[in-house]
């Protein structure tokens, strides 16, 4: 691999890259020339590096077990000293050192030695421990099982090498260790927050991806044409409608974890395809979704962190419950040093957002404007997990009104490290409110606010058949695991985030 690197280096990138391709590919041709297969069909392995490790770790030097086991992996680095070479294979649990000798392996010796960093491998023989003490496979036979035509980089640094990590993601899981860290992590993540809902009695359901209309958000859609219907369709931008729908049906405890889609930007915490758990459950209001969702938060952060206790960028954060309790209005007010009212005219919310220096658009009421103040003076100032209570009607087209604050809703977000984590609420179920409330987003939707709620009659319909009392709650999976893994992008705990075509 250094050699490459040096070739690379010294003749310029495109026309060493071709000769270290044409000269790996002539290694292919002469496998096959002999009657091998470069690439073979099937492998047998018997043992994985981590499993060899556990049962062999403690072995003193120059030691032979007797234990003869086939494993299979990756060539990472390998050096040859005369008559002996090693080479590190890397499998899906981790390491384990190739230890090759010529008086073992006799004409052989040759092709082991024509092996490339990048190349698939399996070998067969005895757990030993070599001089220095590295736990190893002594070679008796091998396999080539796939040969790498590209050569792998040594490390990644700069900025070009960091764009490069997230479109050839498939290399930097190979050779960065936090990388596979974190994708690890984020199964483990999303496994818990399943096992945290189906443990309190919820079904797990899939929703449609494809959506006659943009709800259950309020975000500008991705567009999409059916051919065979003949109309347009979107791709969803929640999940929510769906499951409420299944809960009038009498599906009483239901969640999805899915992916949802958002036309906007691109930003360390935003990506257009992003994964949401929603949870719904029936006889239940916003308390209780507060409730489940410390649960599933300090139970994730458990089953990754092995602690509800982290370091995230470099700062404590701590998901010990109960966590704190914040009024939207009160902290706006307090923080802002501008008084505000969610009943207040409009004209005065807007002298409001003027001695705040908050801008706002002429379409906005004075909930969204107050949305806007807090979003700007306080949701930066939440470190600690932190439970927004009751915010504006005008922001919340899907939440009950509050049963004694006029103009606020039940609805809380979860804001940690400067950042909504969670958004939930006791859910609005008068048919005719949530008419009102479509009404008034259509025309906020007329005025030219395009993330404006659209109006659904079968929702409506679904409602007017009878939503009993219901506590829902979404959850960003992407945040959640940015949190646990120490990340400070999202696209670090995406696999494939999106980017600009190259």
């Amino acid at each position: 691999m250094a050699d490459d690197e040096a070739a690379i280096g010294a003749e310029g990138d495109e026309s060493a890259l071709d000769r270290i391709m044409a000269d790996r590919q002539s290694r292919v041709d002469a496998v096959r020339d002999a009657g091998g297969d470069p690439y073979p069909v099937r492998f047998d392995r018997t043992a994985v590096a981590a499993d060899l490790h556990v049962e062999h770790g403690d072995l003193d030097p120059q030691t032979n077990t007797g234990s003869s086991v086939v494993v299979a992996g990756r060539v990472m680095s390998k050096r040859e000293l005369g008559a002996v070479a090693f080479a590190v294979l890397q499998d899906g649990s981790g390491r384990i050192q190739l230890f090759a000798e010529e008086k073992v392996l006799g004409e052989r010796m040759a092709d082991f030695a024509a092996l490339d960093v990048g190349d698939w491998v399996g070998a067969s023989g005895e757990v030993v421990t070599t001089r220095t003490g590295e736990l190893s496979v002594r070679v008796g036979d091998f396999t080539l099982l796939s040969k790498a035509l590209r050569p792998l980089p040594d490390k990644w640094h700069g900025l070009t090498d960091t764009e490069q990590r997230y479109r050839r993601r498939y290399v930097d899981l190979m050779v960065n260790p936090d990388a596979m860290r974190v994708a690890r992590a984020r199964v483990a993540t999303v496994s818990s927050v399943r096992d945290s809902l189906i443990s309190r009695g919820f079904m797990e359901v899939e929703t449609p991806v494809l959506h006659e209309l943009p709800s259950g958000g309020l975000a500008t859609p991705f567009t999409t044409h059916h051919a065979a219907l003949d109309q347009t369709m979107y791709l969803r931008i929640a999940l929510e409608l769906h499951l409420k729908r299944l809960v009038v049906g009498g599906m009483e405890r239901v969640f999805e974890i899915g992916r949802v889609f958002r036309n906007e930007g691109l930003s360390p915490r935003h990506n257009p395809e992003f994964t949401m758990l929603e949870a719904y459950q029936a006889l239940a209001d916003y308390s209780d979704m507060i409730d489940l969702t410390e649960a599933i938060v300090v139970e994730a952060a458990w089953s990754v962190a092995g602690t509800s206790e982290i370091t995230y960028q470099g700062r404590p954060l701590s998901f010990a419950i109960p966590w704190k309790r914040l009024d939207y209005v009160g902290a706006t007010t307090e923080i802002s040093g501008v008084e505000w009212d969610p009943v207040m005219p409009i004209e005065d919310a807007r002298k409001a957002a003027d001695a705040a220096g908050v801008g706002y658009d002429g379409s906005w009421g004075t909930g969204r404007i107050i949305a806007e103040a807090f979003e700007h003076f306080v949701e930066p100032t939440l470190w600690e997990p932190t439970v927004v209570l009751d915010f504006p009607e005008e922001i919340s087209p899907l939440a009950r009104l509050h049963r004694s604050r006029p103009g606020l809703t039940e609805r809380f977000e979860v804001i940690v490290a400067g950042r909504e984590l969670a958004n939930a609420f006791s859910e609005l179920n008068d048919p005719v409110d949530q008419r009102r409330r479509f009404e008034a987003q259509a025309a906020a939707r007329a005025a030219g606010d395009t993330e404006a709620h659209p109006m659904d009659e079968d929702y409506l319909r679904a409602l007017e058949y009878g939503l009993p009392p219901t506590g829902g709650l979404g959850l960003g999976i992407d945040r959640l695991v940015m949190l646990l893994t120490d990340q400070a992008a999202i696209r670090d705990v995406l696999l494939f985030p999106h980017l600009r075509r190259e």
